[in-house]
């Protein structure tokens, strides 16, 4: 996607007179002070279209006594195009040597004392460093300090917060035990304590921070306050998604430390804890996965996963092993173990091994969805991703292509960053309020007679039109402001609670698949009109409850019944010379 026009403004003015003055400074001049300067490094390989938000979290700072590194690992994008955007931050390009290698590129290039290193994805609250540095001034003693974190969708809403508990003893004997910090961006570190312990170990392809944490606090006192300080956003590449490179990587970092961890009777005794707890997590992902690789028929990937398992996970290895086993026999004489077992051992051998269930009257086990009120009332955002947002984003993934030249995205631009290439040239945010400062066009859609006929390429409207009572009126819009040629990529709910928000005296409809075709075959061609519902009774039920994405398993989400539409997609194309059709 190409770069949008860039303006600065006063403080990025500011900051690049700054970093000029620097240039040719010696950064021994710089010691640990209240006027320390801070290095911020950012990593990013393929991630320029979040790049920008990273950089300008650094710039609007409390504490302006900075430098901002982007170091460039062999990205195939434009992230060396966005970096450009803002003179002052040095860009410094590699070839793609891994997030540990680029990390230390940034700490040989940077000037400051003082490091703080943000992964591209992610950003830093405005008081961050000035909350950071402040502490470390007040223990000096500490080689870093870190904070607390928000989880955050790709379009920057909040999911939930993530508090670490006080630690009352050592942080080695914490960290053995397992990753106590969560997310590296909180973490402040001296340049010393970095340097002296050799800073990322290069071969680590993944778990270099908790590496780096376990290898500092053995020799140093850590500090932690209690300030949100960043935000972690959360999508579908992070690297945590590789489930077994993650449980491979993080055992290697833990078995390392256990020529220091025998020799002392606690350590042992938490390396052992640790050791379990990530078999433990990682493990019962990996048994999913390797579940669903199993029913597709994917060898090549079951194998290497049931290898995987086999190595760093054995007993979960085991498990698998025999559910495979025992499932022709579950299949095969299912009303003789159903007679036989009890009904909870037989429900759970069912479920483990995949075979449909079906309860007797008054033996339905509802467990935690027997209740009144749902789990949650914000859809699960403050659980992981909501389910809808799930099927949006893999709805859009699909249709990339149709995502370029001028584009409208009503609310935000997240989607057409996220999805948009380098044949974008031009975004514009359409809002119904001011009250959203990124919004370059406001108005009704169902009465925007003041955008010109014939703007855009192409408009992203995801869950919008339950809002618009006219919809009849808005959907002549959407026609009437596209190109010949340009397409509307659209989502509305099916079934679905109700938003318990501000928005949620405006909500008019729910759709059908069905109710959909037919309005917009009123205006558009109906050879134009791409219709599609999504979802299961299980994925609806999920949620109705405000449960996550992450809480089911792919198959659950993929899954799709006509019967129960939980959101419905729309590709909608203007075809060249047909005239829009009236009712």
């Amino acid at each position: 996607m190409k770069a949008v026009s860039y303006k600065p403004d006063d403080r990025l003015r500011e900051y690049n007179q700054r970093v000029s003055r620097l240039i040719n400074e010696d950064r021994s001049e710089y010691s640990f002070s209240a006027m320390s300067l801070i290095s911020v490094i950012i990593p990013c390989y393929n991630q320029a279209h979040f790049l920008s938000e990273a950089i300008e979290s650094v710039l609007a700072q409390s504490y302006s006594y900075l430098e901002i590194i982007v170091v460039d690992d062999g990205s195939t994008d434009d992230t060396a195009q966005i970096a450009a955007k803002y003179p002052g931050v040095r860009c410094i390009r590699q070839e793609n040597q891994g997030l540990s290698t680029a990390r230390n590129t940034g700490l040989r290039e940077s000037r400051g004392e003082i490091l703080v290193f943000l992964d591209a994805d992610d950003l830093l609250l405005p008081h961050a460093l000035e909350t950071g540095l402040n502490y470390l001034l007040a223990h000096p003693e500490c080689a870093f300090v870190y904070g607390h974190y928000h989880y955050v969708n790709e379009d920057g809403s909040i999911r939930n917060e993530f508090f670490q508990e006080p630690v009352e003893q050592n942080y080695y004997l914490v960290f053995l035990k397992g990753n106590h910090i969560g997310m590296h961006a909180t973490v402040m570190y001296r340049r010393t304590a970095l340097e002296a312990v050799g800073g990322f170990d290069p071969s680590l392809p993944a778990c270099e921070d908790y590496d780096l944490y376990l290898r500092l606090a053995r020799k140093y006192p850590i500090g932690r306050h209690d300030k949100l300080v960043a935000e972690y956003r959360q999508h579908g590449t992070n690297m945590s998604r590789n489930t077994a490179l993650m449980l491979k990587t993080v055992l290697d970092v833990l078995r390392s430390q256990w020529k220091y961890a025998k020799t002392d009777k606690e350590y042992k005794k938490a390396y052992k804890i640790g050791v379990r707890s990530w078999q433990e997590f990682y493990g019962e992902l990996l048994v999913i996965q390797l579940a669903g690789l199993r029913q597709r028929g994917e060898v090549k990937q079951t194998v290497r996963i049931a290898m995987t398992l086999l190595r760093y996970a054995p007993q979960y290895c085991i498990w698998h092993y025999v559910l495979f086993l025992l499932k022709p026999f579950m299949e095969r004489g299912a009303a003789l173990m159903k007679a036989v077992l009890p009904v909870f051992i037989y429900r759970l051998l069912a479920q483990w091994c995949g075979i449909d269930y079906y309860p007797s009257v008054n033996k339905v086990y509802f467990g935690d969805l027997r209740r009144i009120n749902p789990i949650s009332r914000d859809f699960g955002f403050e659980r992981g991703t909501p389910i809808d947002r799930y099927y949006i984003n893999n709805f859009l993934a699909n249709y990339t292509a149709d995502i370029h030249g001028h584009v409208l995205e009503v609310g935000g631009d997240a989607y057409t960053r996220k999805f948009g290439d380098d044949n974008v040239t031009s975004i514009d945010i359409f809002s119904d309020s001011g009250d959203n400062s990124q919004a370059t066009i406001i108005g009704d859609l169902a009465s925007a007679d003041h955008i010109p006929s014939s703007t855009f390429d192409c408009i992203i409207l995801t869950q919008t039109l339950q809002y618009i009572y006219d919809l009849r009126s808005a959907i002549r819009t959407l026609y009437r402001i596209l190109k010949p040629g340009g397409v509307l990529l659209a989502t509305v709910p099916g079934i679905s609670q109700i938003s318990a928000d501000k928005w949620a005296e405006s909500w008019c409809w729910s759709f059908s698949r069905l109710s959909i075709q037919r309005m917009f075959e009123e205006v558009f061609p109906a050879e134009g009109v791409t219709v599609e519902a999504h979802g299961n009774v299980f994925a609806t039920t999920a949620l109705l409850q405000g449960l996550a994405a992450e809480e089911l398993c792919q198959q659950e989400l993929d899954y799709h019944d006509w019967y129960y539409q939980l959101l419905i997609t729309l590709r909608a194309v203007k075809i060249e010379e047909m005239s829009i059709r009236t009712k």
